[in-house]
C-alpha cells in the first residue's frame, strides 16, 4: 500500500472490517467455525498480508516469498477471508467453506488452497514447521522471513517450547512468532485452565527478543512487524494482546464465542456493529 502512514492504517482498517464482515457470513452460512478467535487475530494477518510479507498470490509457490503458518488452524477462517481478498483465490470461493469437496476445510490444508503453508489444526505443531522452514531458508541463504501465528492456549502444549530452544539455538534471526493472546481458550480463560504468564519472561528464557503489543493497533503492528525483518542472530516473539470477538460488543472477550455460531438475528446485529447495511 502507498500513501502516507494515516492513509496506510485507514486502509488496513476498511480491510479487516470488511474481512470480518465475509468472515461471519461465511461461518452463519457452514453452520461452523471460530468466529471469536478469527476475530481477535483479523488485525494482525491484515498487517502481514497487506504491509508487511513479501508475496504475490499470482505466485503463490514463489521460492523467494515469505512464509506465513497459522497454527491455530481452527481459526482458519480469518485465514481464508484474508486471503481471498488478498486475491490468492476468488471471493465467490468462501461460499464453499466447510462443505462436502470444498478445498476450504475447518483447518488449513497447504495441498488443496493457494497461499497456505502449512496443513494445521492439532495445536502445538506450527512453531516447529515454522522453524525448519527458518532453518531452510538460512540454511540456503536465503532472504525470504517466516512468520507463524499461534493462539496463546496452544502454548500449554509443550512441542512449543522445544521449537522455541531449537530456534534461538540455530540463531534463527529470520523467524518470527506472534502470540495471539487474547487470554481465553475452549471453555475458560488461559491463566484458569494452565497458567501462562510470565509469558514474556519465558521467551526470554529461552533466548528470543520479545515485544508485547496491543494486537488491534496498526500503528504498534506496523512499527514491530517491520522491525522484525532486520537482521538479528536470534528469534522475535511478538505478544499480541488481542481481545475474542474483536469488532462485535456482544462477542468480546465472550468464552462461548471460541466455536459457536451465530444466531440469524445475532449475525445481522453483528454485521451492523461491523458497519455493514443488512
Amino acid at each position: 500500500m502507498n500513501g502516507s502512514r494515516a492513509e496506510q492504517i485507514s486502509n488496513l482498517q476498511t480491510l479487516a472490517r470488511t474481512i470480518r464482515q465475509h468472515d461471519l457470513r461465511m461461518i452463519s452460512h457452514a453452520g461452523i467455525g471460530h468466529l471469536g478467535g478469527d476475530f481477535s487475530a483479523i488485525d494482525i494477518l491484515v498487517t502481514l498480508y497487506f504491509a508487511v510479507m513479501h508475496i504475490d498470490p499470482q505466485h503463490p509457490d514463489d521460492p523467494e516469498r515469505d512464509r506465513f503458518i497459522l497454527s491455530k488452524g481452527h481459526a482458519a477462517g480469518s485465514l481464508y477471508t484474508t486471503l481471498a481478498h488478498a486475491g490468492f483465490f476468488p471471493l465467490s470461493d468462501l461460499q464453499t467453506f466447510a462443505q462436502p469437496l470444498s478445498p476450504l476445510n475447518g483447518h488449513p490444508n497447504r495441498l488443496k488452497v493457494p497461499g497456505v503453508e502449512a496443513s494445521t489444526g492439532p495445536l502445538g505443531h506450527g512453531l516447529s514447521i515454522a522453524v525448519g522452514s527458518a532453518l531452510a531458508a538460512k540454511m540456503d541463504s536465503k532472504a525470504w522471513h517466516t512468520y507463524v501465528l499461534t493462539g496463546d492456549g496452544e502454548l500449554q502444549e509443550g512441542s512449543n517450547w522445544e521449537a522455541a530452544m531449537a530456534a534461538a539455538h540455530y540463531g534463527l534471526g529470520n523467524l518470527t512468532a506472534i502470540v495471539d493472546r487474547n487470554g481465553l481458550q475452549q471453555g475458560d480463560g488461559t491463566e484458569h485452565t494452565m497458567r501462562l504468564e510470565p509469558l514474556a519472561d519465558k521467551w526470554r528464557a529461552f533466548g528470543w527478543a520479545v515485544y508485547e503489543i496491543n494486537g488491534h493497533s496498526y500503528d504498534e503492528l506496523l512499527d514491530v512487524l517491520n522491525l522484525a525483518r532486520s537482521a538479528q542472530d536470534r528469534p522475535r516473539c511478538i505478544i499480541a494482546h488481542t481481545s475474542k470477538g474483536q469488532g462485535v460488543s456482544f462477542m468480546r472477550n465472550r468464552v462461548e464465542w471460541h466455536h459457536r455460531v451465530p444466531t440469524a438475528d445475532e449475525a445481522a446485529l453483528a454485521l451492523q456493529e461491523l458497519g455493514e447495511a443488512v
